[in-house]
């Protein structure tokens, strides 16, 4: 079955190209997809153009907008074993967090569909009787999405649901790897009703693929996920055109625990931030800063766990996490760690594929890596390695733990431990960081937004500001007793 959806049609690419995709935990062959090249997203773009332009979508009141986006909603709980298991194929992630991530899906269009209708705009008061003013909010026009392949499905509902939802139409291309979850909600969106044209998809690597996107001047928006460099480039190519630009870029994330922080729970949480879905997070707590009075037994401890940490496949029920993406990305891992040891960092566990184990072979796993005595100055705190390796800094006091916190280009996530909330308030002020949790670390809800200070990106996703972004705001006044004013009489 083809799985390119241009203009409302399904269809194979223009050149007949086609992908492998395989299982990164036990390489498997998953499917045989199309893959589309420049030609089929100039295509897409075209479609998306003329539904805007020409078709109901824009105009479609906006309750009746966000009823098809609840539809949606039950559609997706309808179909979530299937979608999670696809999900867990395409990534190699467990297919409980699979599960989990579909149910987050759910939430995100429910919420975008309740939304869409909330916000008609607002009456402006102009101190002047014979005029009246009002600000409205109308779509973009033509976006283009990218998302990333860590969690196909979730990033790209962060960017369909408010699109569709502002009245925007659409070109999404996700990642080359896991195109699965994003074959079927399209399907989902065709069986709501969405109207042709409004939602196109592409498949295929970003430098073919995706290329047209930043460029082409008949699309208004890029909003796009994924990492830094590829970040930079597509900034730089959109201005040209001066698009609107989002750009969620990943995250170098601090999980600073102070010496009066319940232990257990922060010791738990300090696995659970870096190791989930190994470490293929953008918001992972993949930098441990411990006050130096707390540094030996908590890092201990954090080891002596991390060492008993399950590897497996997304369907071995006695796994605790899975496999990383590809054979380059494991590579990238390797390197890195490497690189740190090599700048002085004290290897406590892992640093290793994992051996003796016929199950993980054919997959592309790495053990959980605690790096110790790392330094500010290293290539290991100040590059993501987006893998599962937590780096361990020491702090002395309140603002060295800030210090080292900011000392970084990136500012998506990060927590705090103390049970002195005079304290955790005080430094959450002080943090450059666009999440902050507070004895907690990974929680989210789609009413609050999303999104990094600094390098980690510019926009938001998810909360009302998720919902601006795929809008423009326009102001209207009126004159109510228009007479000559005689300026130039």
């Amino acid at each position: 079955m083809p799985e390119l959806f241009i203009g409302g049609t399904w269809r194979s690419a223009l050149d007949e190209r086609t992908r492998e995709i395989h299982c990164p935990a036990d390489g498997t062959l998953v499917a045989v997809v199309d893959e589309a090249g420049g030609k089929d997203t100039v295509e897409a773009i075209a479609a998306a153009r003329r539904a805007f332009d020409e078709g109901p979508w824009p105009t479609v009141p906006a309750a009746e907008r966000g009823a098809l986006l609840l539809r949606v909603a039950d559609l997706l709980q309808r179909d979530k074993e299937a979608m999670a298991r696809a999900e867990s194929l395409d990534t190699g992630k467990r297919l409980v967090e699979s599960v989990y991530d579909i149910d987050d899906v759910t939430a995100c269009f429910r919420y975008y569909g309740r939304l869409a209708a909330a916000d008609a705009g607002r009456v402006i008061d102009t101190g002047n009787p014979e005029a009246d003013s009002r600000v409205v909010y109308e779509p973009v026009g033509v976006c283009a999405l990218i998302t990333p392949w860590n969690y196909p499905l979730l990033q790209t509902a962060w960017k369909v649901a408010p699109a569709l939802a502002a009245g925007n139409t659409f070109v999404l291309k996700p990642s080359e790897l896991t195109p699965h979850t994003a074959i079927h909600l399209v399907r989902l969106l065709e069986e709501a009703g969405l109207p042709a044209g409004v939602a196109n998809l592409v498949l295929g690597a970003g430098p073919e693929a995706g290329a047209p996107l930043a460029d082409h001047p008949d699309v208004d928006m890029v909003s796009f996920t994924g990492g830094i460099h590829t970040g930079r480039r597509l900034m730089a190519t959109a201005a040209g055109t001066v698009k609107k630009v989002a750009l969620e870029l990943g995250g170098k994330n601090p999980n600073i625990v102070f010496a009066d922080a319940d232990f257990e729970t922060a010791v738990d949480m300090a696995l659970t931030a870096v190791f989930l879905h190994s470490g293929q997070v953008c918001s992972a707590g993949a930098r441990l800063l411990v006050e130096d009075s707390l540094h030996d037994r908590f890092v201990d401890e954090v080891v002596r766990r991390a060492q008993l940490i399950r590897l497996g496949g997304p369907f071995d029920e006695n796994a605790q996490t899975g496999a990383l993406i590809s054979a380059q990305h494991l590579g990238k891992v390797e390197a890195y760690v490497a690189a740190g040891l090599a700048e002085g960092a004290v290897l406590r566990c892992g640093g290793a594929r994992p051996t003796g184990d016929p199950a993980l072979e054919n997959g592309f796993f790495y053990l959980p890596t605690v790096l110790d005595e790392c330094r500010a100055d290293m290539s290991v705190i100040q590059e993501e390695s987006f893998g599962p390796v937590l780096t361990v800094e020491r702090f002395t006091d309140e603002a060295d733990a800030v210090r080292l916190a900011n000392d970084t280009i990136y500012g998506l996530a990060g927590a705090v431990w103390t049970t002195d909330q005079a304290r955790a308030q005080r430094v959450v002020s002080k943090l450059r960081i666009g999440t902050i949790w507070i004895n907690d670390y990974h929680p989210y809800v789609p009413q609050a937004e999303w999104g990094g200070f600094k390098q980690s990106g510019f926009g938001r996703e998810l909360g009302p500001t998720g919902l601006a972004e795929y809008q423009e705001p326009k102001h209207i006044w009126r004159n109510t007793n228009p007479v000559p004013q005689g300026w130039f009489s």
